[in-house]
């Protein structure tokens, strides 16, 4: 990270170079697997095409034609992860597709095959596949896309190549007519408006439907193009400072002082890295300024000037910390090793798929120690395998992951490969099958037997990189001899054991053995976490190496929370150990153990909790520790989301392997991606020399200067944005510093734009960073956000390399990736620290004549007080009087300054020499999140509310119906009612003027009495029979209705979920094509720096030594290819990675709009069910209520209801008639609100379970007909 080889190092970095193969392109014919499923939005289940393969000549976009798609297809090379041919490659499984490829004919159909493997994403890739016409394109074709897509210099172009690489998609996306559709050019940008203003200013089609002739579309209209889009006034500024003074034009001398004064870094040494003179200065000013007659002039305008801040000479970190610039001599223990924890995994740590491929694109990122958790195969086959024990991730065979190992080991980093074995096989037998396929499957890769030069003895340092090269070095526990013969007889006692408790040492499975089981996450946490607490571990050790003391046997057992399952491993066979020799692990006691034992071939491995415990009780120890003998770190189990720990804290310290989950990239993951961009993408820093130095001790935690580090002063001006987002909306910047405890600083921001993320400018104040004690191990972060807060992109920067002056920062992703347009432009000041109290020294070294006119200036004004107040003062000259001689004397002499020479001011104004600057991390990626839309949101939609209120009205309209049967009853109770009164009425006249008649006669009238008492029995009888009829005719209409609103709330609640689904799916797919939008504007930033650093040390070559111009010129495009793989890749991994996340939430929200159907259905079965129940009840208080308001008796009708569950029939024609025949049957007012009740329970119920908006109900009004 800090220890760059002594003097000036020439970029062996190559160029970006298409084979002439590829320019012209071949005929392939492409093929697909078909999928229910596609990832992309590609024609997956088309049959084989024939199709033409081109690769651009700046070799941007891998493209196609051919076929039914009459459309040009393209491929960003960045995102290409990886090119297999032959048994490598992919085969398609499908008979037909088999068929159609010649398989089975004979022919080596395997050598014609090409697959792209390409992504965004570690875990989500995809694959392009294509059988080539001829035998040798296969292996052409897969060797230069792979050296395309793996140059590093190409991942870190310049902002001018990432523009360059924009016009060339849109020059290539024509459309059928051959014209470049205008809508690919709006959707690049955020305002619509000022783009269509722009095409319009330049002469160009703005019409969105129409296309523009590629005649027309030169890179110069491009050009224009962007210029009336983005006005620049900040570049004007500049230009302006510069000292154009308004002027349309500055000098050769003014732009040459604007280098050396403003862009140049004051904390190299001037004889290795001297100021530019003025025929350098006038290359750059022809290589930009297109008009002739300025440069005659020695002029450059201000169109040129723009492009010089673009080009690939003003990037910002020198090009060649990209390059190998770390002596590789030092050894292992002096480096920084790129690390990865549960490499297998692809998502969380307790659910979901192990993955062999993962291996393959940890290993292609240039991560250098993987990890292989080994499980005891079951009896059928024995076959070992991996998986993370006592959790429900699934296994994969152990051999599948050693050949994938072994095919990947060295494709983007020669340096040695570690292989941290975490050995759960407690069977010799497998132990000896898992030995012998690392032997046979590596081969001569695998080191078995130590070097010549170091033995395995107590005080031999450990070999060199460069001495490993191209090795494979196992980490697994070691056997030694000296164990007490109890031990040879654990692993049998063990498989014993297995016989009775097959399952113990398995992560929990079904009965079938094949499928992790259904529980969710949450349940699984609380119950591993109840087991894991009563067996932490005293030491917290995490794998619990035994050293040679340790007990010879270990039972295994379930992991602590914190160790996971690192703290179950068994006893390494004979197989296994001999495999073993500079990675042996132990379990770590002390420092001081260590230190007598001098065994640096040891090393242990710290759970993050241990580690942070050593680190803040023992850091100067553990510095030490770590100079000798390898320490890895490693996540806490109970990081069951994969979270990442900060990898700074224990780089702090030494620490060469701190293990990272790949699976996600959150902070702690980009911070490592970006640290390892440097030294060649190798997965090796060198150390700062402070942490290797035996000589030296260093404390971590310092505040103060370090005799013999030259502590910085960074300071920061964020200026403008351009392009950040494809949206309208504010942005702001962060800034931050990670490095040592007191480096530590965040967070300093820019205010929020107002609205404008096209072309935004600050004038914030300058962040500063006043000391950075140890600045080759920091790094700065800039990082762009919405002003929501989502995140846009950022970019990690070296501070010991930051560049000082005006420089474009193109932002990148989480993983590494640049992105295509968003760019920020910064004015940086990297100096050496000056305390406070030197400040005025230094200055006046620096800059001596303006300190003695200070002195002139004080003195002039003390003399002015003097001659106030005393006149025996001789005469003093005025200000500004000094004789032209006198100011010549004095420019002219060494001023005497007043200022004592203190001891540090040497170290205070000494330059750092260029070997001491580290190679530190470059990168930063960017990627905008994106969230599925959840339920709720969806719910939101007008497509679904539209079809929840035409449910409303089909409900209203069905109980509109059933009040009108209601009224009808009403009118035939009424008539009823009417009836029997007139009936009584006339059978009660008549007995009354028979009674009279009686009397009159004098006869008897008790036989008259008795009938008249009679009809009133009678007439009550009826009165209450009528009331029944009424109720059971009430029950029976309501309970129709239920019925039918049953039926209907059943069809509805399936209706609405179908409308909830297809609307999902419509929102999920139009998310989905906006995310294809989006990703598309985010590749097209990458290939400008790269050429942008390329340019300049071509420039730089060209003026060092012209004999030796063309081998540099050779080594720099060779160091260009290799430097620009890993960033290219890494866009595309991550977008896919993105794209699958969002898909899996996707289809996650789908599953769970299934899941609530039928919960939903009986929950609305059991309060239909309820309100059908208190049907009767309901009727039968509404009559009572009714009864008591007439006086009547309601005993009999009470009584009657209650031994009914059915409506009965009506009384017949010949009931009498009740006394009163203007009482309504239908619900009273006081009780109206209840029946209204009753009749909306189950709309409500459904209205709750399907959507925040409840469906309509009738009011009162309504349900009254009033």
């Amino acid at each position: 990270m800090a220890g760059a080889k002594p003097g000036v190092h020439a970029l062996q970095l190559k160029p970006v170079s298409v084979h002439e193969a590829l320019k012209k392109g071949g005929k392939f014919i492409k093929w697909d697997e078909p999928t229910l499923e596609p990832k992309l939005k590609d024609n997956n289940n088309v049959p084989p095409t024939l199709v033409t393969l081109k690769v651009d000549p700046d070799g941007f976009y891998l493209y196609w034609t051919g076929g039914s798609n009459l459309e040009v297809e393209i491929l960003d090379i960045n995102t290409i992860r990886d090119t297999r041919t032959g048994k490598y490659a992919k085969q398609p499984k499908d008979a037909k597709v088999r068929d159609v490829l010649g398989f089975g004919k004979g022919e080596n159909v395997e050598g014609k095959l090409v697959t792209v493997v390409h992504g965004n994403d570690l875990v989500n890739i995809s694959f392009l596949n294509f059988q080539a016409m001829q035998k040798d394109a296969a292996k052409i074709w897969t060797d230069e896309l792979f050296t395309l897509a793996t140059n590093i210099l190409s991942q870190n172009a310049s902002r001018h190549t990432f523009l360059l690489k924009a016009y060339t998609k849109l020059k290539l996306q024509v459309n059928q007519d051959g014209k470049i559709p205008v809508k690919n050019v709006l959707k690049m940008f955020s305002d619509k408006r000022r783009v269509e203003t722009a095409l319009e200013q330049c002469g160009l089609v703005n019409n969105k439907a129409e296309g523009i002739k590629p005649d027309d579309f030169t890179w110069e209209a491009f050009q224009r193009f962007l210029d009336s889009l983005c006005l620049r006034p900040e570049i004007q500024s500049i230009f302006e400072e510069s000292g154009s003074k308004r002027k349309p034009f500055i000098s050769l001398d003014q732009l040459m002082d604007f280098i050396n004064r403003r862009q140049r870094d004051s904390r190299l040494n001037e004889v290795l890295y001297p100021p530019l003179k003025r025929e350098q200065v006038r290359q750059i000013m022809e290589k930009y300024e297109t008009n002739a007659s300025q440069l005659e002039r020695d002029q450059i305008s201000l169109q040129a000037f723009s492009r010089y801040l673009e080009g690939e000479e003003n990037s910002i970190v020198p090009p060649e910390r990209l390059d190998i610039i770390d002596d590789m001599n030092q050894p292992l223990s002096h480096y920084f090793i790129n690390s990865s924890h549960n490499t297998y995994l692809t998502v969380g740590q307790l659910t979901g798929l192990s993955s062999v491929e993962i291996y393959r694109q940890v290993l292609l990122t240039g991560c250098r120690c993987v990890e292989l958790d080994c499980w005891k195969g079951r009896p059928h086959d024995e076959e070992p395998y991996i998986t993370h024990g006592f959790t429900m991730t699934t296994e994969i065979p152990f051999k599948e992951v050693i050949e994938a190992i072994a095919e990947s080991a060295f494709k983007t980093s020669p340096y040695p490969l570690i292989l941290s074995f975490e050995n759960h096989v407690d069977s010799a037998k497998q132990q000896a099958k898992m030995a012998e396929y690392c032997r046979t499957i590596f081969g001569d890769a695998l080191l078995i037997e130590p070097l010549e030069k170091y033995p395995l003895v107590p005080g031999q340092a450990l070999p060199s990189p460069q001495e490993l090269l191209g090795k494979i070095l196992i980490k697994n526990k070691k056997k030694h001899q000296h164990h007490r013969p109890s031990s040879s007889g654990s692993i049998r006692r063990r498989e014993l054991e297995e016989q009775s408790s097959p399952n113990i040492d398995c992560p929990l499975m079904d009965s079938e053995g094949g499928q992790p089981l259904s529980n969710g996450e949450e349940k699984l946490v609380e119950r591993m976490v109840k087991d894991f607490e009563p067996r932490k571990s005293l030491g917290g050790e995490g794998e619990s190496e035994e050293d040679e003391d340790d007990e010879p046997t270990a039972e295994l057992k379930k992991p602590n929370s914190d160790e996971g399952t690192a703290s179950s491993e068994v006893n390494a066979t004979e197989e296994m150990s001999t495999l073993v020799n500079y990675i042996e692990p132990v379990k770590f006691k002390s420092f001081e153990v260590a230190n007598k034992r001098r065994k640096f071939f040891e090393m242990s491995s710290l759970v993050e909790t241990k580690g942070m415990d050593t680190l803040k009780s023992s850091p100067i120890e553990f510095v030490e520790y770590n100079k000798n003998q390898l320490s890895r770190i490693y996540p806490k189990g109970t990081r069951v989301d994969s979270s990442n720990y900060m990898p700074q804290l224990f780089w702090n310290v030494g620490c060469q392997m701190v293990a990272l989950n790949f699976q996600t990239l959150d902070l702690p993951m980009q911070l490592n991606m970006g640290v390892f961009e440097y030294n060649g993408h190798s997965g090796y820093l060198l150390k700062p020399e402070f942490m290797r130095r035996t000589d030296k001790h260093f404390d971590p935690f310092t505040e103060n200067i370090v005799d013999g580090i030259v502590a910085n002063t960074v300071k920061i001006k964020v200026l403008s944005g351009q392009f950040l987002i494809d949206k309208k909306v504010g942005v702001y910047v962060e800034v931050d510093i990670f490095g040592l405890p007191a480096d530590t600083k965040r967070k300093y921001r820019t205010k929020t734009s107002n609205g404008n993320s096209l072309d935004p400018v600050w004038d914030d104040e300058m962040f500063v960073f006043n000391k950075v004690v140890l600045p080759t191990l920091a790094s700065l972060r800039i990082a762009v956000f919405e002003e929501n807060g989502k995140f846009i992109g950022h970019r990690i920067l070296p501070v010991s390399a930051i560049r000082p002056g005006y420089h474009y920062i193109n932002l990148k992703n989480e993983l590494n990736q640049p992105l295509l347009l968003p760019s920020l432009l910064v004015y940086a000041e990297a100096q050496d620290y000056i305390p406070n109290e030197h400040q005025e020294y230094a200055e006046a070294l620096t800059n001596p004549i303006k300190h003695i006119s200070q002195l002139h200036k004080r003195e002039t004004q003390l003399a002015a007080l003097i001659e106030d107040n005393s006149e025996h003062v001789p005469n003093q000259p005025k200000d500004g009087e000094k004789t032209k001689m006198e100011w010549e004397d004095i420019s002219q002499s060494r001023p005497q300054l007043p200022v004592p020479v203190l001891e540090n001011a040497p170290d205070i104004i000494k330059l750092p020499a260029p070997a001491q600057s580290p190679k530190e991390d470059l990168i930063a990626t960017v990627l905008a999140e994106v969230q599925a839309q959840s339920i709720e949101e969806l719910k939101q939609q007008k497509n679904y509310l539209k079809a929840l209120k035409k449910q409303g009205k089909e409900i209203k309209e069905m109980r509109k119906k059933h009040l009108k049967k209601v009224w009808n009853l009403s009118k035939e109770q009424k008539s009823r009612n009417c009836q029997l009164q007139s009936d009584t009425q006339r059978r009660r006249s008549q007995m009354e003027k028979h009674l009279k008649r009686s009397i009159k006669k004098n006869e008897p009238h008790d036989p008259v009495q008795r009938d008249l008492t009679a009809l009133d029995q009678e007439l009550e009888k009826q009165t209450v029979q009528l009331r029944e009829w009424q109720m059971q005719e009430l029950l029976k209409l309501r309970q129709q209705l239920h019925s039918l609103e049953r039926e209907k709330h059943q069809t509805h609640l399936q209706e609405a979920l179908q409308k909830l689904k297809e609307t999902t799916v419509e929102c999920q797919a139009a998310q989905l094509k906006k995310l294809k939008e989006t990703c598309e504007k985010e590749k097209k930033e990458l290939q400008k720096i790269l050429d942008r650093k390329r340019q300049n040390s071509i420039c730089e070559a060209k003026t060092r030594d012209k004999d030796k111009a063309e081998t540099e010129l050779n080594e720099i495009n060779r160091k260009h290819i290799q430097d620009s793989v890993s960033l290219i890749r890494g866009l595309e991994e991550a977008q896919t990675r993105r794209q699958d996340k969002l898909m899996l939430r996707q289809r996650e929200v789908l599953q769970q709009i299934d899941e609530e159907l039928p919960l939903m259905q009986s929950k609305l079965e059991r309060e239909l069910e309820q309100e059908y129940q208190r049907l009767p009840e309901e009727i039968c208080q509404h009559l009572q209520l009714e009864l008591k308001s007439k006086g009547l008796r309601k005993d009999a009708l009470f009584s009657s209801h209650c031994h009914r569950s059915s409506p009965s029939p009506g009384p017949g024609p010949g009931s009498g008639p009740p006394s009163n025949c203007s009482t309504p049957s239908y619900p009273s007012t006081p009780d109206r609100i209840s029946w209204t009740r009753s009749m909306d329970n189950s709309t409500a119920s459904l209205a709750d379970s399907t959507s925040s908006s409840t469906t309509p109900v009738l009011s009162e009004a309504e349900m009254s007909f009033s």
